[in-house]
C-alpha cells in the first residue's frame, strides 16, 4: 500500500513538472514574439500645430543705390588704387583714386592756350583800332577833297568852260573815292569783328576745356555719397566679364562700382500663378541667406505684383510668374546685394492636429496609406489628407494620437 502512494507521488511530480516546462515555454515565446522590433524606422503620431508654408528663392536687391561711375571728362583713367568688393565704407570715404599725371599735363596745355588765345583777341582789338583809324582818316580826307571839289565846281559860271569841266571830273573822281572808302571802313571793320569773335570763340573753347579739366582733376578720387557696402560692378572685356582692379585703364562713363542703400534692401522672388492666390501682402516670412547659415531672418511680404510676367528662363510653354517684394525685420551688416535667399512663408497655421512627414505616406492602388505597428506587425491604412506643405502633411482621417506609423515601406523587398 505504501509502494504504491509513493509511485502514484511519484507520477504527480513527473506531470507537474511537465506542465511546468510547457507553461514557462510558452510564456517565453509569448514574451519573445510581444517584444518583436518594426523592422523599419517608426514615427509615434502626435497632435500638433501644422504650418501651412510656401517655399520661395529670391535675391537681395536694394531699392535705392548710387552707381559711381568714372567721370566723363577724360578719355582714360588709370586707377591706383580701388576698395575691395564687400569693404564697408562711410560717407566721404575714398572708393576709387584714379592717376590724374595726364589730366594735369592736359591741364597745363590747355591753360597755356587759354592764354594764347586771350593775348591774341588783344592783338586783334589792337590792330582792328588801328585799321580803323587809318581808314577814318583816308575817309575824312576824301570827304575834305569832295568839299574842295564842290567848291571848284561851284566856280564854273566865272571861269572858261574847259576849266569847269575839269572841276566837275574832279567832284565825280572825288565823290567816287569818298564811297570806296566808306565801304573800305565797312569792310574793315566786319573784318575785324569777324577775326574778333574767332579768337573770342578760340579763347572760350580753352577755357572750357581748363574748367572740364579742372573738374576732372577734383574727381581724381571718388568719394563714398553715403554709408554702405561697396559692390563692384562687373565689366565686358575680351577675357569675359571682369571687375576694375588697381592698374586697370577705365574709360570714361564706365560704371566702376555701386552702393546700395541698406536701409532699402528687400528680398526680390517670384511665385507660380498657381499659388499667387494664397499670398497677400503682409503675410510673415522667415528667410535664410544662403551666405549666412548661421542666423535666421524674419519679416513680411511688403509688395505683390498683380499683373504676372513670362519668365523666358523657364522653358516652353514660359511660366508666368508674380513678382514679390520681402522686406526684413532685422539687419545684418552682412547682408549685400545679390545674395540669395531661401524664404519661407507662412500661408497658415493650424492647432491641434495630426500630422505627419510626407516619408510616412505611400501611394497604394491609387489610395494613399501608412503603415501602422499594431502588436507585433505592421497593418496598411488608408489615410484621407486634408493640407501637404513642404514635408508635413495634415491627416484629417485613418489616424488617431499614439499611433505608430513607418517611415519606410515595410513591404517593400530589399
Amino acid at each position: 500500500m505504501i509502494a504504491r502512494v509513493r509511485e502514484l507521488w511519484r507520477e504527480r511530480k513527473a506531470w507537474v513538472v511537465v506542465f511546468a516546462l510547457l507553461a514557462s515555454g510558452a510564456l517565453a515565446g509569448a514574451v519573445r514574439y510581444g517584444g518583436r522590433s518594426p523592422t523599419v524606422p517608426t514615427l509615434v503620431v502626435e497632435r500638433g500645430d501644422f504650418i501651412d508654408s510656401l517655399q520661395l528663392r529670391g535675391e537681395v536687391k536694394a531699392l535705392k543705390s548710387v552707381t559711381m561711375v568714372v567721370p566723363a571728362e577724360a578719355a582714360n583713367f588709370q586707377i591706383l588704387k580701388i576698395a575691395a568688393d564687400g569693404t564697408p565704407v562711410k560717407k566721404g570715404d575714398v572708393v576709387v583714386e584714379f592717376d590724374g599725371t595726364k589730366t594735369e599735363q592736359d591741364l597745363a596745355q590747355f591753360s597755356s592756350t587759354m592764354k594764347s588765345a586771350q593775348a591774341e583777341i588783344d592783338q586783334a582789338r589792337a590792330q582792328a583800332r588801328l585799321t580803323e583809324e587809318d581808314d577814318l582818316t583816308a575817309v575824312m580826307k576824301a570827304r575834305y577833297d569832295v568839299e574842295a571839289a564842290k567848291l571848284d565846281a561851284s566856280k564854273q559860271e566865272v571861269v572858261s568852260q574847259i576849266e569847269g569841266g575839269e572841276a566837275k571830273l574832279k567832284l565825280a573822281d572825288a565823290e567816287q573815292t569818298l564811297h570806296q572808302l566808306d565801304e573800305q571802313l565797312k569792310a574793315d571793320r566786319s573784318s575785324s569783328q569777324a577775326t574778333i569773335l574767332g579768337k573770342i570763340q578760340a579763347s572760350q573753347k580753352a577755357a572750357y576745356d581748363v574748367a572740364r579739366t579742372e573738374h576732372a582733376l577734383s574727381r581724381m578720387t571718388l568719394e563714398a555719397p553715403l554709408a554702405g557696402t561697396i559692390s563692384l560692378v562687373a565689366a565686358w572685356r575680351p577675357g569675359g566679364p571682369s571687375t576694375f582692379k588697381a592698374g586697370d585703364a577705365a574709360w570714361a562713363g564706365a560704371p566702376i562700382a555701386e552702393l546700395p542703400d541698406t536701409s532699402t534692401l528687400r528680398i526680390a522672388a517670384h511665385v507660380e500663378e498657381t499659388e499667387r492666390g494664397r499670398l497677400a501682402a503682409q503675410q510673415t516670412v522667415t528667410a535664410h541667406m544662403d551666405a549666412i547659415a548661421d542666423r535666421e531672418f524674419s519679416g513680411r511680404i511688403a509688395t505683390i505684383s498683380t499683373i504676372a510676367t513670362s519668365d523666358f528662363s523657364g522653358g516652353w510653354p514660359f511660366p508666368r510668374d508674380f513678382d514679390l517684394s520681402i522686406a526684413l525685420d532685422q539687419s545684418d551688416a552682412r547682408i549685400r546685394p545679390g545674395m540669395t535667399a531661401r524664404v519661407t512663408v507662412v500661408v497658415e497655421k493650424i492647432s491641434n492636429v495630426l500630422t505627419i512627414p510626407v516619408q510616412a505616406s505611400f501611394q497604394k492602388s491609387g489610395e494613399t496609406v501608412v503603415y501602422v505597428w499594431v502588436g507585433s506587425k505592421f497593418e496598411e491604412r488608408a489615410i484621407a489628407i486634408g493640407r501637404r506643405s513642404g514635408d508635413r502633411i495634415l491627416v484629417v482621417k485613418g489616424l488617431g494620437p499614439q499611433d505608430r506609423v513607418a517611415l519606410a515601406d515595410p513591404t517593400a523587398k530589399e
